[in-house]
């Protein structure tokens, strides 16, 4: 997400390293290479230089403090200017209303299907009772699209099939939902071009006949400045609340998350990076801007953590931590519940300075495979007593997972130096003193 411009910024930023302190002609330097970064990022050129020009006069307006040096000062206004360009704070959705209706909206191939079966997994996540209603009447494989990504995340899907009135199939939705207890309502819509009369009168229609609490735009990322345009002319005729911005996964520059809200006044509200019905994030400017700049989401990723981790099952490993008895088949619980919180990549790209380091390395599923056979090839005397595993076990491991000695070895090193260090956590009482003491704190 935003590799480009973050190795360009990066790059910016070199300008002032080994500068004791900020002037004129280095800032002027550095904030050129930053105008340029944002507009290869496909940032409209007028509010790439609005931008430019405000951080151009916070930086030369500061003093430096000693403990502070220029790049990491200018680094700070960035992300503030970042954070103002894409909307300054976080817009909670509108769920009033009973039911509450969300009217989903955007071009034709934008990803909106897809977004409506991952909101409405969260909104379930969330404890609401929801229903899909599948109102794309042109797009013929758009129902059953629908059903499959419903029945994936447990939610009913509304549908009539024959019914080739988008108006009608939305109001029966909603009486259904109000009878049968559902709180929400996501209404699935054709996708449209704007330039298509016919059908910007329909949404326009489905718009004022259901009345939503709350109507979301979906708009490609990948299209860049296009999108920025598209959702102009969308807004001028739905007055939607709010954007969606999907395929942030995808080779996107970025252009799109970082104007939208300028150019069209409305927030973003939800980001959207794969397939995945998890794969779904809240919108939020602050942490955004410093995900770009390579500052980490830590916020994010804990929330993530919070919505993935059981608390009964973290406090029975807890207990058998403290007991010395954490086994293979807790360690492979605990891989499953990090797959569930999402790309692997991404999760790492959310810890401060990881991002560069993650930047060329490829990390997916695929990456536990070989460690899932390896558990799997163990007996469960073997899972819950590692140390067991002599060498004709590893042989026989390695033979029946398919894979090397030497990865077998690997993982038994690798597993018994993580027992190691939560050993230590344990006798030191918490994670914080142990890893003091290993001088990483304060450092």
């Amino acid at each position: 997400m935003f590799d480009n411009l973050s190795v360009k910024l990066d790059r910016a930023f070199k300008t002032l390293k080994g500068q004791g302190k900020i002037t004129e002609i280095n800032v002027a330097a550095t904030v050129k290479e930053i105008r340029r970064a944002l507009i290869d990022a496909d940032v409209n050129y007028k509010v790439a230089k609005e931008v430019t020009d405000k951080i151009k006069d916070e930086a030369l307006g500061q003093d430096v403090l000693i403990a502070v040096s220029p790049g990491q000062l200018l680094t700070k206004i960035v992300a503030e200017e970042l954070t103002s360009l894409m909307g300054g704070t976080h817009e909670e959705m509108n769920l009033k209303g009973d039911p509450n209706i969300i009217l989903i909206s955007g071009l034709q191939g934008s990803g909106k299907t897809t977004f409506t079966g991952k909101l409405g997994a969260l909104l379930k996540k969330q404890g609401r009772t929801v229903l899909l209603a599948a109102c794309d009447i042109y797009r013929p494989a758009a129902i059953d699209q629908l059903k499959v990504l419903g029945e994936q995340i447990g939610v009913e899907v509304y549908a009539e099939p024959e019914n080739k009135d988008a108006v009608a199939i939305a109001k029966k939705a909603i009486k259904y939902a109000k009878d049968n207890g559902k709180k929400t309502i996501i209404i699935d819509t054709a996708g449209r071009l704007a330039v298509d009369e016919q059908m910007m009168n329909e949404i326009e229609e489905l718009k004022k006949s259901v009345k939503p609490s709350e109507t979301l735009f979906v708009v490609d990322s990948m299209t860049g400045q296009d999108a920025v345009n598209t959702a102009k002319t969308f807004n001028d005729r739905l007055d939607f609340d709010g954007v969606v911005l999907t395929k942030l996964d995808g080779d996107t520059r970025g252009g799109a998350a970082l104007t939208v809200r300028t150019v069209v006044e409305k927030p973003i509200k939800y980001i959207s990076t794969g397939e995945k019905m998890d794969a779904i994030d809240v919108f939020h400017p602050d942490r955004m801007a410093k995900r770009i700049l390579g500052m980490g989401d830590v916020l994010t990723l804990v929330e993530k953590a919070q919505q993935t981790f059981d608390q009964e099952e973290a406090q029975r490993l807890n207990k058998k931590i403290r007991k010395n008895q954490f086994g293979f088949d807790d360690f492979l619980s605990q891989m499953e519940q990090i797959r569930k919180m999402g790309n692997i990549k991404d999760l790492m790209g959310m810890i401060p300075g990881m991002g560069k380091m993650m930047k060329n390395v490829d990390i997916d599923d695929d990456s536990f495979k070989p460690i899932e056979a390896i558990i799997k090839s163990m007996t469960p005397t073997e899972r819950s007593n590692p140390d067991l595993i002599n060498g004709s076990r590893r042989n026989r491991i390695a033979k029946g997972s398919g894979t090397s000695i030497q990865q077998v070895n690997q993982l038994l090193k690798q597993f018994n130096e993580m027992r190691k260090m939560m050993k230590t956590m344990n006798k030191m009482g918490g994670a914080k003193r142990a890893l003091s003491n290993m001088n990483m704190f304060g450092k």
